[in-house]
């Protein structure tokens, strides 16, 4: 059965999903989601033989509602606190969407705290590879999110209807999954703290060139797992910063693959972690 907790980090509280035995697991979700995105994935990695993590991110879900915190070195930082809280010494870490980018701090961080890295339908600032799923320009939600105070102020009141516009390529999403997601977005401190993520893309960019300054490459195995949106774009942009670079195309699914494809998404998890159980 799943465990649910509250774990101080970083001056936070996180809600943390956690079960299983094993080599650790990481799994940091994006926007709109909570860690619920992975309920599906999680009894699969422990059936396995994995300790699986996941949390809701900061600001999301029942993890403290930050007035700040929300550029990636400090959700780095989170995360690094909660594996410590938890007794994990090495463990792969995925991300998804905006966990993305927080998942590659987190490793560039702590190179010895994480041992592989899994980045699926997302991408790393404005690096090159990301050309062509940006050839008509930046999503559209990107800048109206971006503004503070606007989306919150426009969307109270109607979070549902707008957060089902992209929801709309899972039809098969269960109830109880749609529901709590809506729920932790409804409201206006709940919109602000998903939207904060993006007002943080600006300094997420210095950050991400001041580390590659730094550091010339991503020292752990890196996995890109390719879906239907996104697509190869975070597989092009670690190709010249990832040398151990691995890919796997996950078919018939869009952007949220966990809910699409929770079987071959964690198939994937589980034989790139085998090296974890070596």
């Amino acid at each position: 059965m799943i465990e649910r907790q509250h774990i101080a980090t970083n001056g936070i509280h996180l809600n943390v999903a956690t079960l299983g035995e094993g080599p650790a697991i990481l799994l940091l979700h994006g926007w709109p989601h909570t860690g619920a995105l992975w309920n599906g994935v999680m009894p699969l990695l422990a059936e396995a033989g994995f300790r699986v993590v996941a949390p809701d991110l900061r600001g999301l879900g029942d993890s403290t509602r930050a007035d700040e915190g929300y550029d990636l070195a400090t959700q780095a930082d989170d995360m690094a606190g909660l594996l410590s809280a938890l007794q994990i010494e090495q463990a792969m870490v995925v991300g998804i969407d905006l966990g993305v980018g927080i998942a590659w701090m987190l490793a560039m961080r702590y190179p010895t705290l994480i041992r592989q890295l899994a980045l699926c339908e997302g991408m790393l600032g404005d690096l090159p590879g990301a050309e062509r799923f940006l050839a008509r320009g930046a999503p559209w939600w990107f800048g109206f999110h971006s503004v503070p105070g606007l989306a919150e102020a426009v969307l109270e009141g109607h979070e549902g209807t707008y957060l089902d516009w992209f929801y709309k390529d899972v039809p098969s999403m269960a109830p109880d999954i749609h529901k709590s997601f809506v729920e932790a977005y409804t409201g206006r401190e709940a919109l602000r703290c998903g939207f904060e993520h993006y007002r943080a893309f600006p300094e997420n960019g210095r950050q991400i060139r001041a580390m590659l300054a730094s550091h010339e490459s991503v020292k752990q195995p890196t996995l890109a797992i390719i879906g239907g949106v996104v697509g190869d774009a975070i597989h092009a942009q670690l190709a010249p910063i990832a040398p151990d670079l691995h890919r796997v195309d996950i078919p018939n699914c869009k952007h949220i693959v966990p809910l699409e494809q929770p079987r071959a998404f964690a198939d994937t998890l589980i034989a790139f972690g085998r090296q974890l159980k070596g």
